[in-house]
Formats: structure tokens, sequence, C-alpha cells
């Protein structure tokens, strides 16, 4: 199959067609696992993230080389609806922040050594407002899709997306309620700082949006194109076209995971090839990553965005497979195994 799309159709026949993690590198990482100088299971959530990471490399002495990280940032027409505590510039200038190094994930991606890229998408022309219809027709959320499915270099070997929208926690939250029910306040969270007062006209919103868009019920491309934003759509085009290249993935907060879950929802086991780097301090998220059966990483009641929880995770994944690759096994090291 052709690894193009130019419809929403052959983005989800690519969806279908997945490649799999390699089993033979996966045991014989497992093997490697069981001979390294450390008492069985001695380390932890790091063996099985290195072992994890070695499947989807298709090298059982894996190490991370070239981690990248990715920001999407798209505007809403649903900031109208009065959901957010910071205007819609602040989009376009948090962009002029991550160009310029000045943001918290610049900072952390420079610790764990990850190329940064960021991308805005028509921040001049923001999506229609999801409570009166459709966020994005087919053509406009294709071309998200493409943005982020071209972002990928093909030399990443662990792969972080973040993003920054204004109103785009609220798309985060329809999304979450039309592909998994329950009711919108249990979906809510403060997003940049919302004041509680607000938060029963947020969900109220959101409640909306979603009644105003019943195609977006339990389908999960649908979903994105009816309630997502451009930012959203391009964090799952990345995340596939990551798949298709077999480079693991950590996923970031809330949003992010929401636009994951659009996949996922498109295509059980859409994403084992990513982990949850980390929880928020969003109430959906916790609920999120239960239903993609995902543990986090890290819990440390970040809400930022930006994929600044995923890259930070980068670290851990780094230290596992410097344990795994590095270490000396018995026999190397001339210690008696007991």
């Amino acid at each position: 199959m052709a690894l193009n799309f130019t419809t929403l159709a052959e983005f989800s026949a690519l969806l279908q067609d997945l490649p799999a993690a390699d089993n033979a590198a996966l045991e014989a990482a497992r093997v490697r696992d069981g001979q390294l100088t450390k008492p069985p299971g001695a380390l932890g959530r790091l063996e099985t993230l290195a072992l994890w990471y070695c499947g989807w490399r298709g090298d059982a002495r894996a190490r991370i080389n070239h981690p990248q990280v990715i920001v999407f940032a798209g505007n809403h027409g649903v900031t109208a609806q009065g959901i957010s505590a910071f205007p819609a510039e602040v989009t376009a200038q948090m962009v002029a922040n991550f160009q310029g190094g000045g943001a918290a994930v610049n900072q952390l991606a420079g610790v764990v050594g990850a190329r940064m890229d960021v991308h805005a998408l028509a921040l001049d022309t923001p999506t229609q407002d999801m409570t009166k219809g459709p966020a994005m027709s087919e053509a406009e959320v294709v071309n998200a899709l493409k943005t982020g499915w071209d972002a990928v270099d093909v030399e990443t070997d662990l792969l972080v997306v973040g993003e920054m929208g204004i109103g785009n926690t609220t798309s985060a939250a329809a999304l979450a309620l039309a592909l998994f029910g329950g009711d919108a306040a249990g979906w809510t969270g403060r997003g940049t700082g919302l004041a509680p007062e607000a938060m029963g006209h947020k969900a109220e919103v959101i409640a909306r949006a979603v009644a105003a868009n019943p195609t977006a019920q339990d389908n999960g491309l649908e979903a994105l194109r009816c309630l997502g934003g451009r930012e959203l759509a391009a964090m799952a085009g990345a995340i596939l076209r990551a798949r298709h290249l077999s480079i693991p993935l950590i996923l970031d907060g809330f949003i992010c995971t929401a636009a994951a879950a659009c996949l996922e929802a498109a295509r059980g086991g859409a994403l084992d090839h990513a982990v949850a780097g980390h929880v928020s301090a969003e109430p959906g998220h916790v609920r999120l990553l239960a239903l993609l059966v995902k543990e986090p990483i890290l819990s440390l009641g970040m809400r930022l965005g930006e994929g600044s929880g995923g890259t930070l995770a980068i670290g851990i994944l780094q230290g596992a497979l410097a344990c795994h690759s590095g270490m000396a096994s018995f026999a190397e090291a001339g210690v008696s195994t007991g």
C-alpha cells in the first residue's frame, strides 16, 4: 500500500494496515535482559519499557539516538463560546515563543537532546464553532493530518507530539465524550486556568458540541473532523506516520491523548507503539489513559501541554535503553549468577 493519502478514506485504509512489532527482536531483548548483571526485575518498569522499545525498533540492543519533539498549533472557533481564560491571540504568541526557544518544552527538549520542530496550522483561520456543526471539512482535516504525517523525520527513533491551541481542552473533552460516553462535566477540566465558576458553562458547551455532531459518536475519524482541531488532527497524522515507520511514541497530555484515542477508536491496536509519558492534572486525562490501558511513566501534576510531559519522559526511556543495551552480562563481567 502506498504510504500517502489525499482523502479521509485513504487515511483510514492506512490506519487499517499497520505494521507490528518485531517479535524476534523482542524475544532476543528478553533473553538479553535475563543475562544482565542485576537480579531479575530489579529495574522494574525500566525493563519492560526497554523491551517494548527494542521490539518496535527491531533491535535487541537498541539505543535512542535521534529523538524528535513536534509541536503543532491551531486555533478553535469554539473560543467564541467563552470557554478559555486566555484569548486566541495567545496561540500565535506562543508559537513565536517556541520558535525563539523560550518555552518550557524547548528547555526540556534541550535536556534530553531532542530535535524540536514547530508547525502552526492556519492560525488566522480558526476551525468552525463545533457547537454549530463540524469543526472542519474533510479537506481541512486531511490537510492537517498530512501536516502531521509529513512532519515526522524518517531518521527519528523516538517521537513526542505536542500542541498549542487556546480552546483545545474543550475539543479534547468533546472527543472523549463522543467516543467514550459519560457526562460532559466528568471530562471537563480547567485548561489554561479557567475560573471554577466557569466550569459549568464549559461542560455545557462540550455537551452542545457533541449533540450538534451526531456522526461523531463512536466514530474516531469523524469525531476528529467534527470535534477536533487542526493541531489535534496533525498529532494524529504524526502518530500514524510513526507507526508506519516503526518509531516508538510517547504520548503527552490530555489533548494529545484525545487525538490519539481517535485512532484507537477507529482501529484497535493503533497505539501499540505508544506509551503514556505522564498523567496530567486535567481530570479527563487519567480516565482516558485508563480506557486506553496506558500506564503513565510520570505523574507530576503537569497541565502545560506543549509536549512537555512527554518530552520529560524521553529521559526515562533513554535511561531504560542505556541500562538494557549498555550493561554487562554476568558472563562478560565475571559475576556469579548465584
